[in-house]
This record gives structure tokens, sequence and C-alpha cells, in this order.
């Protein structure tokens, strides 16, 4: 047993908001419940003090959390659907739903696309032994196209494959406002806030290169539907460098809280009613471990953002 200990630090754009809510966006993985449970407990105070579940973050206020956490030393097969757009000896396509964490960490002990692969699949002797399979990830919230390996090689040379920029992964996103120029590149390095570790920041002091291309695809008025393409693979690439750009995407409670105020009162309300950021993995593109033949595979957009969509373009 170790105890888990985190810390945030309240951001002028994350003021007035629920504690629990607070804590949803920036612990992976956890729900409401859960956290909530955590406040009565103690587990999580502020400013060095017990507060009840309802408080409301002020600026600067210091958030704590301070619990026993148990890890399984492996993985556990568990029968969750899985959406398999192609497998075979060598690898699987998945297209991933919106909630489910890719592997286990911190806060996250099972219901993750890791247990599925492993019922579905069996063992997945590659790479890590806590996230076997797992060459690339999608954030919680993230849908769409996903590649995992089945076996060692497989694993090896599609890693590669990501570490040189060699696959192609393209992604749809609705973000607020219009971007100027329609199509552009964002290139600035990201790394962990000094602030906040569990949010990503262009201004961390161990910072890796990020590079991000975008193109308009629909002007919907006070949103815009994009194309994005990414060269790299960071944590959070899409959001922070659309949020730094001006332009957050719809439903991202971490990087564009402080936008959502501003939509016209029929969108907003299908906003907060999405409760996941209109995020989708739409395409991948890479060289297949085996054959050496190029494969692209891609996943329509789930009924939940289609729905949104339709809001948003009637009152467009």
């Amino acid at each position: 047993m170790s105890n888990r200990t985190d810390s945030w630090i309240v951001t002028p754009d994350a003021v007035r908001i629920r504690l629990d809510q607070f804590l949803i966006s920036r612990i992976p993985g956890e729900s409401r419940s859960q956290i909530q449970n955590w406040i009565r407990k103690g587990h999580l105070i502020v400013n060095g003090t017990k507060v009840k579940t309802g408080y409301r973050t002020h600026l600067k206020d210091r958030i704590e959390l301070n619990i026993p956490e148990f890890l399984p030393d492996q993985p556990v097969p568990e029968e969750i659907p899985l959406n398999i757009l192609y497998e075979d000896s060598d690898l699987a396509v998945i297209n991933k739903p919106a909630g489910l964490v890719c592997h286990a960490g911190a806060g996250v002990r099972s219901g993750t696309l890791v247990n599925a692969l492993l019922h579905h699949m069996g063992p997945l002797e590659t790479g890590d032994p806590q996230r076997p399979g797992i060459v690339h990830r999608l954030d919680k919230l993230t849908s769409g196209v996903m590649l995992v390996a089945r076996n060692r090689p497989a694993h090896r040379l599609l890693s590669q494959q990501f570490k040189s920029r060699e696959v192609k992964k393209e992604y749809v996103a609705l973000v607020h406002g219009k971007p100027v120029p329609a199509s552009g590149t964002i290139d600035m390095p990201l790394g962990r806030d000094p602030k906040d570790r569990k949010r990503i920041s262009v201004r961390a002091r161990k910072a890796r290169s990020a590079i991000t291309h975008y193109s308009l695809m629909e002007d919907l008025g006070p949103v815009s539907l994009l194309s994005v393409r990414i060269e790299t693979g960071r944590t959070h690439q899409i959001r922070v460098h659309l949020a730094q750009k001006g332009h957050p995407v719809v439903g991202d409670s971490v990087y564009g809280a402080g936008k959502i105020r501003g939509l016209p009162p029929k969108i907003l309300a299908a906003a907060k009613d999405l409760q996941r950021p209109f995020l989708h993995s739409q395409r991948i593109q890479f060289q297949h471990p085996g054959s050496g033949k190029i494969m692209e595979f891609s996943a329509p957009l789930p009924i939940e953002l289609v729905r949104f969509l339709s809001v948003v373009r009637q009152q467009s």
C-alpha cells in the first residue's frame, strides 16, 4: 500500500466551481460519487481544512488529496464491449467510446480498454505489463479510432512509427469562435503545468515539441468545425494548442471553461448536457508491422456528437 497525494491551485478560469466538478476533470477515471466520498471522509481538503461537498472554489485555493492507493500487479480481463474496426494476428483497430480510460493509473484500477482487450484477445505480451498492447492513447473523454498491438514485434515496430512521426492521425474538433487564418500550424512545446500537475501547459519547465495542423471545415457562427492533424502525440495536445490560439474545444471543462458562457442559450444547454469535449479521432494511417502495407481506418462521429452538431446547425 502507498499513499496517493496530489495538489492543485485554483486559477482564475476555475473559480466559483463546485469542488467535485473541479476535480472530475483533474482526476481522470474517477466518478463524482467517489470524489464526493473522499470529500466527506476528509481525504480532500482546501487550504488545510475539511470542506463540504458543495464547496465552491476561490482564486488561489490550495486543494490537496491524500488517500491510500492500491494498484494490481497486472491488469485482469474484464467483459467490456469493444467496437473493433479491424483485427489480425498483429494488431487491432478500435473505435474507442468517450468515457473509456486506456489503461490503469492513478485513481483507475479497472474498467479500462486494457481490461477489455485482455478479455477479447487473451494475454498480450507487449510493452509495459501495466498497459499491454498500448502504443498510443486517447484522452478518457475523446472518442474514435485507436491502434493496439497484439505481440512484441508489432508493438516495437508500431511504437517506432509513432516515434518517427510516420503515423498520420486526423481528428474532428468543434471549437469556440472562428480561427484566423482558417488553416494553419500551431508549434508550441508542451509539458506539465508547474502549478497543476494534472494540466498541460506551454509554460512548462520541461516541455517537449508539439505540432498541430488545423483547417476550417465549417463555419457555424459562434463555433467552428475543424479538421486537425497532429505530428506529435503529447498529452492533451489538441485541447491545449487550440485553447492557446483562443479557440478551445467546445465542452472542454479544463482548458475552455471560461468560453462556454458566451454560447447562445440552446447551444449552451446542449453543451452542458454533452459532458465531454467535442473531440473525435476520425482517421489513422500507418504501415502494417507484418506486411508493410499502408493501412487506413476511420471512425464516424458518435451519436452524442452528431446530435450536438445538429443543434448547433439549427441555431447557426
